[in-house]
């Protein structure tokens, strides 16, 4: 357990020191210049909707205090972590595979350094995440390479896209 948080702590830091470096290719992505063992979590349930919102989903905190969903990625359903130090949404290897998404090793151009050294990863485009009724489509993505992500994380490309999430009552709820 402690292994996987120094992982996600890893990563949340290494995105946020090398986003400057490949937000560029990200927001190429988001522009359609581009190819496009996690423990058991929680589901999303609905949230009572607030005036004047749509669609929403509520995440319940674990035991830890962390937000886990339970993501439909491009039709495929993948355990992810909410992760708001995290600029970009990202993905395992084994995920990846399991979305269709295969990055020639040529496209494996972004340096992450991470709590297990440094590794490369791979800019992708998402098609759609849905969680409870948010859908959320056309999300930039990477795709890590080996061993350097544990668990997939739901970062700041989903999140930026929703009208608001906020924290309370040990709840996450992402509202669009």
């Amino acid at each position: 357990m402690l292994g996987r948080l120094l992982v996600v702590f890893g990563v949340v830091a290494a995105l946020a020191v090398s986003a400057p470096k490949f937000l560029p290719q990200l927001l190429a992505l988001a522009a359609g210049t581009s190819d496009a063992g996690a423990p058991a979590m929680p589901p999303a349930s609905a949230a009572e909707p607030s005036p004047g919102y749509a669609r929403q989903a509520a995440l319940r905190a674990d035991r830890l205090g962390h937000f886990a969903a339970e993501a439909v990625v491009n039709g495929r359903s993948l355990d992810m972590l909410v992760d708001t130090g995290a600029s970009v949404v990202a993905l395992t290897p084994a995920s990846a595979r399991r979305l269709g998404l295969h990055p020639a090793a040529s496209e494996y151009t972004l340096q992450m350094s991470t709590a297990n050294g440094v590794t490369k990863a791979a800019p992708v485009m998402l098609d759609e995440i849905r969680i409870g009724d948010v859908v959320v489509r056309g999300v930039p993505a990477v795709v890590f390479s080996g061993d350097g992500l544990s668990v997939d994380l739901l970062g700041m490309t989903f999140l930026k896209r929703l009208s608001k999430f906020e924290v309370g009552g040990g709840q996450l709820v992402l509202v669009q």
